[in-house]
This record gives C-alpha cells, sequence and structure tokens, in this order.
C-alpha cells in the first residue's frame, strides 16, 4: 500500500514569515516613508526668517544647516557660512537645538509605526488560521490539530500487500477473504438478508503478522485503508481522544467503502472499573466511550469495516467486543511447520539462494517462531553470506541464522580455558546422551561448545520431526530429565557442580510446577488447577490461587519431580560412561558436531543389542 500525505507547513514557517516582514518593513520601507520633505533654500531666507522669529527646530553642522518654521510643518536646509553671532540669534528669536531628521507629522508616524505593522500581522495571522483549519478538515476542528485524528491514509498501489504475500495463516486469511468478497459483491449478501460484521478484532502474539493481514484485506479490495494506533487516541487533555474518533469515523464515512485499522487497541479498549474513583482514568475512558457510540452509529452495510489488534484480549471491555461492534474474533497463531516453510519461501523470494536449501529442515529447526521471526531468520542469512562474499544463501547461512535467534552471535573474543571447555563439554554431551537414551525424545540436531552473545557456553539443538499438539506425562518427564543431564554428567564424571546449569535448572522448575499446578498431572491433586495463565500471547505469566498449605505441599512435590528425573539422567549416564567419555572427548576437539556425527559415535560405542534399540528408538523420535 502506499501511503498518501498531504503537504503541510509548520507552524514556526508561518512565524519566520511574518517576523521577517516586519523586520524587511522596519529596516527599509518605514524610514523611506517617514522620511520629512526638504526644502532648498538660500542663507539669507534663513537670515530673514530669524528676523521675523520664525525658526522652531535647528540643527547645525559644519556644512549645512537644517531647520524647521515655527510650527514644525516644513523642513529647510541652507549651507553654512562663517557666522559668529548665529547661535546668539537663534536664541534671542526662540529656536531649539536639536535633530531635525526625527521630525515629521505625528499621525503619519502613528500609523506607520504601530498601525501598519498590527494590520500586518492580524492579516497574515488570519491567513494562517484559515489554512491551518482546511487542512485539519473544517471550522469545526480543534486548535492545532489536536481533535484531528492524524491516521495514515494508504490507498491500492502497484506494489500493495496482498494474501499471497501472507503465508502461514490460512485461517485467518479465509476469515478475511469474506469481507474482501463483501466489498466487491455487497448485493450477493443483501439479497440473501445478510450483513457483513462491524468489526473484526485479531488477536494473537507479537509478530504473526496481524497488521500485514489487515494491509492485505485493503490490497485485495482495492479501498482506501486508515491506519491509527490505539496509543495515538490517548492526549494529554480531556477529551481529545474522544475529538479524533469522531474525525476518524467522519473521515472514514466520506471516503466508504474502506477499511479503518485500529493497531494496539486494547491501549484505549481496557476494561472499565466501576467506582475507581481517583484511580481511574478519564480521559481513556471517554475514548472508549466515544468508540462505542460511533461503532453503533453506522451500519454495516455503509462499506465500512473496522478492523482491530491487539495482544492482550482478555483486557479489552466487554461491550467492545459483544456481537455488534466486534463481531468476529480471527485468531492470528504463531505458524505451523507447513506455514512456517511456506513463510520462509515468501520472504525468500527477496533473496537469492542457493538451488539445494531445504526450508523443510529450516522450518522444522525454527520451531514456535513468529513470522517476523521467520523474516528476521532470512535477512540474517542474507547478511551472513555477504559477509563471507558469497552472492546467494546457502543452507548453512540459514542454519546459523537460527542460531543467531536462539542463542545469539558467536563470540569471537571469549576464550575458555582447558579446564573450562572440557565441563561444558561433558554437560552439553550429558544433554545429547539423556535424550538419545530415552524414547519419545526429540533426536539431536547440532551440539556445540563455542560460546554466544546470550550468555551461554555451548548448548545441544532438539528439532522434532515434526509440530507436536499434545505432549503426555512421560514426553513431559523425559524433557525435565534432559534438562538435568547436563548437571548430572557433572557430577558423574568431576564429582563436582558448576554455575552452567542455571538456565536448565529454571526451565526444568517451570515445566514440573505446570505439571501438577495447571496439567492435572499428579495423583493427589489430580484434576485441580492451581495456576492460571494471565496472558497467553505476552510472555505467559501465571499467577497462583491456592491457600498456604497447599503452595507448600505443590512445592514439596515439584521437588520431588525434578529430584526423580535428576537421579533418573545421572543413572543413565553412569550406565553408559564410556559413551559420554568418547562422546565428550570427540565434542572437546571438534567444537562442534551435527546429530549425524553424535548417533554415528553412539553407535560404534559397542553398546548391547537392547541398548542400541533404545538408542536408535530415541533417535527416531
Amino acid at each position: 500500500m502506499k501511503e498518501v500525505k498531504s503537504p503541510k507547513k509548520p507552524l514556526i514557517y508561518y512565524y519566520v514569515l511574518v517576523l521577517a516582514i516586519l523586520f524587511l518593513f522596519n529596516l527599509i520601507v518605514s524610514p523611506m516613508l517617514m522620511r520629512p520633505q526638504i526644502d532648498e533654500v538660500d542663507y539669507g531666507t534663513f537670515m530673514d526668517m530669524i528676523e521675523e522669529k520664525d525658526v522652531g527646530v535647528v540643527e547645525v553642522t559644519s556644512t549645512e544647516i537644517t531647520f524647521t518654521n515655527k510650527d514644525n510643518t516644513q523642513v529647510y536646509q541652507t549651507g553654512a557660512m562663517y557666522d559668529p553671532t548665529l547661535t546668539e540669534r537663534l536664541h534671542e528669536a526662540g529656536a531649539t537645538f536639536d535633530s531635525v531628521s526625527d521630525q515629521g507629522s505625528p499621525i503619519l508616524s502613528f500609523l506607520l509605526s504601530f498601525v501598519l505593522p498590527l494590520a500586518i500581522f492580524i492579516g497574515l495571522g488570519q491567513y494562517m488560521s484559515k489554512k491551518m483549519m482546511e487542512q485539519m478538515g473544517g471550522k469545526n476542528s480543534m486548535s492545532f490539530g489536536m481533535g484531528k485524528s492524524n491516521a495514515r491514509v494508504y490507498v491500492q498501489s502497484s506494489d500493495g500487500i496482498r494474501f499471497s504475500d501472507v503465508a502461514g495463516e490460512d485461517e485467518a486469511k479465509e476469515n478475511l477473504a469474506e469481507i474482501v468478497d463483501y466489498l466487491h459483491n455487497p448485493k450477493k449478501y443483501t439479497d440473501v438478508g445478510a450483513s457483513m460484521p462491524k468489526g473484526v478484532l485479531l488477536v494473537g502474539p507479537p509478530g504473526t503478522g496481524k497488521t500485514m493481514l489487515a494491509k492485505a484485506v485493503a490490497g485485495e479490495a482495492g479501498v482506501p485503508f486508515f491506519s491509527m494506533s490505539g496509543s495515538e487516541f490517548v492526549e494529554m487533555f480531556v477529551g481529545m481522544g474522544a475529538s479524533k474518533v469522531r474525525d476518524l469515523f467522519k473521515q472514514a464515512k466520506e471516503k466508504a467503502p474502506c477499511i479503518v485499522f485500529i493497531d494496539e487497541i486494547d491501549a484505549i479498549g481496557q476494561k472499565r472499573n466501576a467506582g475507581s474513583g481517583m484511580g481511574g482514568n478519564d480521559e481513556r475512558e471517554q475514548t472508549l466511550n466515544q468508540l462505542l457510540t460511533e461503532m453503533d452509529g453506522f451500519e454495516s452495510n455503509n462499506g465500512v469495516i473496522i478492523l482491530a489488534a491487539t495482544n492482550r484480549p482478555e483486557s479489552l471491555d466487554p461491550a467492545l467486543t459483544r456481537p455488534g461492534r466486534f463481531d468476529r474474533r480471527v485468531p492470528v497463531e504463531l505458524p505451523d511447520l507447513a506455514g512456517r516453510e511456506a513463510i520462509l519461501k515468501v520472504h525468500a523470494r527477496k533473496i537469492k539462494t542457493d538451488g539445494d536449501v531445504d526450508f523443510h529442515t529450516i522450518a522444522r529447526m525454527a520451531a514456535g517462531t513468529s513470522g517476523a521471526e521467520l523474516a528476521n531468520i532470512i535477512n540474517e542469512a542474507a547478511l551472513r553470506a555477504v559477509r563471507a562474499g558469497r552472492t546467494v544463501v546457502t543452507q548453512a547461512d540459514l542454519e546459523e541464522s537460527i542460531e543467531v535467534v536462539i542463542a545469539g552471535y558467536q563470540k569471537k573474543n571469549a576464550i575458555l580455558s582447558d579446564q573450562e571447555k572440557r565441563v561444558v563439554a561433558y554437560h552439553e554431551i550429558g544433554h545429547a546422551l539423556v535424550a538419545a537414551l530415552q524414547t519419545s525424545s526429540a533426536p539431536v540436531q547440532k551440539i556445540t561448545i563455542i560460546p554466544r552473545t546470550s550468555g551461554a557456553l555451548g548448548y545441544t539443538m532438539q528439532v522434532e520431526t515434526a509440530d507436536k499438539n499434545l505432549l503426555t506425562k512421560e514426553e513431559l518427564e523425559n524433557k525435565i530429565a534432559t534438562l538435568t543431564g547436563g548437571r548430572a554428567a557433572e557430577e558423574v564424571v568431576f564429582g563436582q557442580i558448576t554455575t552452567g546449569a542455571s538456565n536448565d535448572i529454571e526451565q526444568a522448575t517451570k515445566l514440573a510446577r505446570a505439571m501438577i499446578t495447571r496439567y492435572g498431572m499428579n495423583d493427589e491433586f489430580d484434576m485441580v488447577a492451581f495456576e492460571t495463565v494471565n496472558n497467553q500471547y505476552l510472555g505467559g505469566d501465571t499467577s497462583l490461587a491456592c491457600s498456604a498449605e497447599t503452595q507448600q505441599a505443590i512445592d514439596r512435590k515439584v521437588v520431588a519431580l525434578v529430584k526423580a528425573q535428576h537421579a533418573k539422567a545421572r543413572q543413565l549416564l553412569e550406565e553408559h560412561r564410556a559413551a559420554l567419555d568418547r562422546l565428550a572427548q570427540y565434542l572437546y576437539e571438534k567444537e562442534t558436531i551435527t546429530g549425524e556425527e553424535f548417533m554415528q559415535l553412539l553407535r560404534q560405542t559397542g553398546q548391547t543389542p537392547g541398548q542400541a534399540a533404545a538408542i536408535e528408538g530415541g533417535a527416531a523420535q
């Protein structure tokens, strides 16, 4: 879409223009207009006027004499001559000695020095006011545009966004395609008696493409697209936000059919607290009330479609989300495996890639990423190719870019001592070996002990072969055991522990607590939830609602669960100590190995048939 911007000069431009005009007037025009008319006379005439006492103000210089008559209505000038008694005769004639250049008509002086500049200033002020009112959209707009909506207006362009540019959100596109069809063929719906929703609410995590979907709707429909953020309605003065809402809907009705998109609508649409008293926000609530009124004030068949996006749907006021206002709620979730692959291919159109790039593998490695993160992965891969002096992006570039997003860049100057490097190698092999020795664990994709900018001294990447929507209790316990595998390897080999397992401990504790408080995976508590997710799209923060005694019991069960899986991981590593030593030594020497290298070495460690089958079963999951 192409944004339409009306040319507007800042207010300071007009003030500078007025000051420049006044300065030039006082510097050039005013002195010329106020300069008195001077008559040249001979010295004899000057002497006669002294005798007749018809001299007012006299200014004497070495070369000329300037004087006025008694009434100061006329200025005369004559040449200076040697006359020793001139001063006495002028004094006897009643003349005064002063500068004659400032003399003139007092009325003319008042008009030129005060009235005329004031008239010019008022005239320019009226002109500026008229121009600003025209830019603000009419006489009823608030001063200086504070009541103006300032919505960005987009129109269809040759490079506009279409549904083909948005991948991985097929269900959302299907919902929104119906709105596009209505804008193209409204009669098909009115003949049946159907009407389109007044508003469509797009909800989902950040970066999933909610704003892009809204622009794609406008691009497909070929209608004007008004875009505004919810925070732009919030003003310092009470009533300004409501005025902006009125102006936005006024513009939309004038340009119907069109689409109005309000991003981050939770900034003005949060629930109102009855009787909040001093704690309330009158400006925000007035803005919300005006929005509710405007959405009730137009019919669904007038060609104005309201789209809104938010990451916090649970915080919106029920009056805003009820049928009749935002009738339809469209989830825009994180893409699945097929969606991630499609998104990668869409963004890869803009770069040159090698013919051997496997986007399916990249999509599997990028599990849990949003559309914006996938676009960033493609861009990071292109930048890496440029740094390497290549003209095409390879599979290695894309895999490395995923590691950059997950763990950060490689630290070039980080040097580990031999002992630290050996500890990190055993730690990471501990994770990988415990995962491989268990069934229902994700295969190992890569192991590295190269420090990263995120603070990790190494990491083990596991990649699922397919997306999983359901996890069993056994799979979750295996995940906890895998997380404790690094610390267990340190205990088995070195007999001491380090701080390197801090992130593993945090993840294991969080997962164990969720199993007990949210997933009902405990025989004593059964299907009772003690923990709720406050916001599933922004971090997933939780709150615990139970008695102090129950909380203590939950803490004991979390500790027992993690300890049991920790003991399980330590037992597995003790039973396969030879494999642990050989793999850790290989990783110590190579610093980075692939999952295929890891499994090949594991098969060569001389396991019994039963153990080898367990290993192969773990790798196949």
